[in-house]
């Protein structure tokens, strides 16, 4: 759809297409006219590319009470307790309703096949083969695009979003084209399923267009965040320089993959006694150890020791990938390094999805429930998506808002020059390279500060350009960096220990007692630095 008018409504506008977002618009959309909003393809989100699965207690030896002390203790106790319990008590529920929508998750013989991953006490890991991801996705994408009620917009990008004056409730979006054209749409329930942040670091296994478009648009419109010093690293992303990052599942771990120094030897052990299935903070930490000691820019992960038949059967993806790439995993480690990978915090929601504002909810990786406290348990992410989803489907179903009129637009689009974009497309680069070099794995006081003073550079000169002209996507992109750059690197300094996917060289050691990092939105939306 290319030709909008000015002002539309829709019951529901949903803006991101991963799985929350496509979850809650099948949910809805029967009773509810849906606008979904993607600024690239469906098939581009961020879901698309999860690998290990969907948890949730399938297993007849497994429980509630053994998935939620596994969440507890991965995300070190940080967790919301309250939260943590709905969502994994609504996970069998999730998985019922994906199976109805007609994933194919794999089977062992007439069951589903569960699989174990890090910091899972049981096998509580539904997949399908090891493109989980694509599996969901696709079968949902077919549904939502031929359900009469949902209408998609993909290259658009969220601009603004439209609050009342009083700043109390949220009323729809403000949206730009490709092109440049600005387009207002008036909704009932405005929904952020934006996804996370990792492509704010230089190195990361999610899409580059993850950079917490959301998280910034919520916060700008007078949201609270949390947590947002807790960016979890996946630890085996493939080495490939030159090449397109591809993540090794947890999973491979999980089915008793290895991780190796360039010698053959083993290390894990040297770091946790739980070895290759330690939480993915504590194996990211001991691969980053490694490679500073030995130089190396990598470390390996083996799973040749299982037959071939075992190896191509359970992850035929990665073996095609790995062999397209000149190796052959069942007879051949895989050189893996850690990568930005997954958001624990975001905008402050319940487990509805329901914000600070009236009206507007968000969902998934954008959305900080504390489910995830200070590092997520594998798997839990597409679990969060859907349980939410399907939550916050009850919760607009049930509310009966009628649809706002917007106030009067101000101003018209004005196209950004050429040479301003590439201006701004390396600024993004260096904001990457900052963040990744100063915010990283491990962290130092010294390190977050140097980072600050360099991103308030970066932000007078972006805001310079806002005050000027109008935005084009280069631009919102580039502020949208900024200010979620911002809020991860205030976080990280306001937290005085080192706890899960937080690590401060500072204050190597774990506080006795600590509170979620939550932030109240400025006054002043231009003068966000530390």
């Amino acid at each position: 759809m290319t030709d909008l008018c000015i002002d539309l409504s829709y019951d529901v506008v949903i803006v991101g297409g991963g799985l929350a977002g496509q979850a809650l618009a099948l949910s809805v959309a029967d009773q509810k006219r849906v606008l979904l909003i993607s600024k690239n393809p469906l098939e581009a989100a961020a879901s698309n590319y999860a690998q290990g699965g969907i948890s949730a207690v399938y297993g007849a030896h497994d429980s509630h009470e053994k998935h939620i002390e596994d969440t507890l203790v991965a995300g070190c106790h940080l967790n919301d307790r309250e939260n943590t319990r709905f969502i994994v008590e609504g996970g069998l529920d999730a998985v019922q309703w994906l199976i109805a929508q007609g994933v194919p998750f794999t089977k062992d013989g007439e069951d589903y096949h569960l699989t174990r991953e890090g910091g899972h006490g049981e096998r509580r890991i539904l997949h399908v083969d090891d493109m989980t991801g694509r599996g969901i996705q696709q079968t949902l994408t077919g549904r939502l695009k031929n359900h009469g009620n949902i209408t998609l917009l993909e290259h658009y990008t969220v601009v603004d979003l439209i609050t009342t004056e009083d700043g109390k409730r949220c009323i729809g979006v403000t949206l730009l084209d490709a092109m440049g054209n600005a387009r207002r749409i008036a909704a009932g329930a405005t929904v952020l399923a934006t996804g996370g942040v990792g492509a704010i670091f230089q190195h990361a296994t999610s899409p580059s267009s993850t950079i917490g478009d959301g998280v910034a648009l919520a916060w700008r419109a007078g949201c609270r965040v949390a947590n947002m010093e807790f960016l979890q690293f996946h630890p085996t992303c493939m080495y490939y320089p030159g090449g397109e990052a591809f993540l090794i599942t947890e999973a491979v771990r999980g089915e008793g993959g290895l991780l190796k120094r360039a010698d053959g030897t083993r290390f894990m052990d040297d770091y946790d006694p739980r070895a290759e299935l330690a939480p993915r903070d504590v194996v990211s930490r001991a691969i980053y150890a490694e490679m500073k000691k030995t130089g190396q820019p990598c470390v390996y992960l083996d799973i040749s020791h299982k037959t071939p038949e075992f190896v191509r059967s359970h992850f035929p993806n990665i073996y095609r990938i790995c062999l397209e790439r000149g190796i052959d995993i069942t007879r051949q480690p895989i050189p893996v390094t850690p990568a930005s990978h997954y958001t624990c915090g975001g905008i402050f929601a319940g487990h509805d999805g329901k914000t600070d504002l009236e009206q507007l909810l968000c969902l998934g990786e954008a959305a900080y429930t504390g489910l995830h406290g200070a590092n997520r348990l594998a798997s839990n992410s597409l679990l969060e998506c859907v349980v939410m989803a399907r939550a916050a489907a009850e919760a607009i179903l049930a509310d009966h808002v009628s649809i706002p009129v917007l106030p009067l637009p101000t101003g018209g689009p004005r196209a950004l020059a050429s040479s301003k974009e590439d201006f701004l497309r390396l600024m993004k680069q260096e904001i990457r390279a900052l963040m990744w070099n100063y915010v990283g794995i491990v962290r130092s006081t010294f390190s977050l500060r140097a980072a600050a003073r360099r991103l308030d550079v970066i932000r007078q000169e972006v805001f310079a350009l806002l005050e000027a002209r109008s935005p084009c996507v280069e631009l919102i992109e580039a502020r949208n960096l900024v200010i979620t750059a911002d809020l991860i690197i205030r976080s990280a300094l306001s937290r005085k220990e080192s706890r899960g996917c937080h690590y401060n060289t500072d204050f190597p050691d774990m506080a006795t007692e600590a509170e979620p990092t939550v932030l109240m939105p400025h006054t002043d939306q231009q003068s966000i630095a530390a």
